[in-house]
């Protein structure tokens, strides 16, 4: 099992990958640029030596970008070229350091149907301007809420069905955002009926990452909250199906759980990955082949 956390880039975007070793962590996922800004200086070579030299001395096995919370590849003229130029800069930066995975939020449009068009000629074009064969661009679920797209596997089958280079795309499924968008995941009947519709509509072939995260919101509640593993209206039984599911044995499971120390100065990124860890012991149900 491949468990990871979303990790701080402070001082350096190599200093991910020495925290996810001092954790001990098999994957992590970061920001390769300030994920609030639509400026962001230059990569140096120095910076990428650094990561480079980190990975070799961490030995992750995957690690996951996450892309600008500002990108829209459905907006308005303006935010779409400043969406397509920063995000065509994540690509460059993800290739340079030999990043696997770059998750992005699919963007946000009054018209479903026009925004699904407008995301897949975005990332068709990016992809025609890119010299990099790295990375495979995730589109991630999403709550469901106001004019975001993603909320529904469709909405993303969509996206997926319009793309010129279908291999360099894959989904990141986070547990609290499908939760909230109304795809129940508490119990195993839940959970298989709802992994059963993403089979159909994207295919778990394309499943590639996996935000673990409880949920604030209660079922279809549309409210992007994370909370702590067992500590939301998922609750540890939903989580457990996850990790239980053998079919997700390679998938890297990333925390995105709020950060700090909990009352007794224990680390939360430690205390919810031993809670991923204990759910390993319990004997994982038969499963259809993937």
């Amino acid at each position: 099992m491949l468990i990871g956390s979303h990790l701080s880039t402070a001082g350096g975007v190599h200093n991910a990958l020495l925290a996810a070793g001092e954790y001990g962590f098999a994957t992590v996922a970061l920001f390769v640029r300030n994920q609030r800004r639509w400026d962001a200086p230059p990569l140096t070579d120095q910076a990428v030596r650094q990561f480079k030299l980190a990975r070799r001395k961490v030995g992750v096995s995957h690690i996951l970008a996450h892309g600008s919370y500002l990108v829209n590849l459905a907006g308005q003229a303006a935010v779409r070229r400043k969406s397509l130029a920063a995000m065509a800069d994540e690509i460059e930066r993800c290739g340079r350091l030999g990043i696997e995975y770059l998750v992005i939020h699919p963007g946000a449009n009054a018209s479903p149907n026009v925004g699904t068009r407008m995301i897949a000629d975005g990332l068709n074009g990016l992809l025609a301007g890119s010299r990099r064969r790295k990375p495979t661009i995730l589109l991630e679920t999403t709550a469901g809420a106001g004019n975001g797209i993603g909320g529904t596997f469709r909405q993303l089958a969509d996206i997926l069905a319009r793309l010129d280079r279908p291999k360099r795309f894959g989904v990141c499924l986070d547990t609290c955002h499908v939760f909230a968008a109304g795809y129940d995941i508490r119990t195993p009947a839940a959970y298989a009926e709802t992994m059963a519709s993403f089979d159909s509509e994207i295919g778990l072939d394309r499943l590639l990452a996996i935000h673990v995260n409880d949920s604030v919101g209660p079922l279809g509640s549309h409210r992007d909250r994370h909370a702590h593993v067992g500590d939301g209206q998922i609750g540890l039984a939903g989580i457990r199906n996850f990790v239980a599911d053998e079919r997700l044995a390679d998938v890297p499971f990333i925390l995105e759980t709020p950060k700090g120390l909990d009352e007794s100065d224990a680390d939360w990124d430690e205390i919810n990955v031993a809670a991923l860890m204990a759910m390993k012991s319990a004997r994982p149900p038969k499963q259809t082949s993937r």
